[in-house]
């Protein structure tokens, strides 16, 4: 008796130990796809590609031959989540202003939400600061171009496999004449097979 007790004792021991988490610490650039859903890597490959299409495509050297060759001041306005999960629309955002930014190519300005708080900033500034210092106002930089898009996804399951297909679209509009000078789209496609235990 004294040994099944032993014997239920590391059963129950090894099978906690097996329960326990843990934690390792990964490259932010690895790939990992537990769910199939959209992620990360997701967010990062799509804006990267989506933006240096973008930059390949006329409206760039168009702008360009007819301001001297200046570099075009281009906002990112709305993107809409229209998938059936959560997606950090404000992360795909970031990944986009990035890529912009990085690109050398274009001049970026603040969004909306950026723009009130350093506005709030010169405000009072022209209060509390010393005189030389005070950054005046209505000295911002209008954007030429505002890029807006939306994600959207359909899944497609059954039993323990599903298909998770997202389709990014962006659109590059001009300010001033409301032209869309460029349409990008680009599209995922996963294939999920979920164990028995639905793990």
């Amino acid at each position: 008796m004294k040994k099944y007790a032993i014997y239920m004792l590391i059963a129950a021991a090894l099978i906690i130990t097996g329960c326990g988490t843990t934690v390792e610490r990964v490259d932010t650039d690895e790939v990992i796809d537990l769910s199939g859903r959209w992620n990360d890597t997701d967010s990062r490959m799509v804006s990267e590609e989506m933006i240096k299409d973008s930059l390949e495509r006329p409206w760039l050297g168009t702008f360009k031959s007819r301001h001297g060759g200046k570099a075009p001041v281009v906002i990112v306005g709305t993107v809409r989540n229209l998938s059936h999960e959560h997606i950090s629309v404000e992360t795909f955002v970031k990944d986009l202003e990035r890529a912009l930014i990085n690109s050398g190519q274009v001049e970026f300005v603040s969004g909306r939400a950026e723009r009130d708080e350093i506005r709030e900033e010169r405000e009072e500034q022209a209060v509390y600061s010393s005189p030389e210092t005070i950054k005046a106002v209505g000295e911002e930089i209008g954007a030429d171009y505002m890029l807006k898009g939306s994600i959207s996804s359909i899944l497609d399951k059954e039993g323990g496999k599903a298909v998770m297909f997202y389709q990014v679209n962006l659109e590059l509009h001009d300010i001033e004449t409301n032209k869309v000078v460029w349409i990008g789209e680009k599209k995922l496609k996963k294939y999920v097979k979920r164990g028995r235990l639905g793990l």
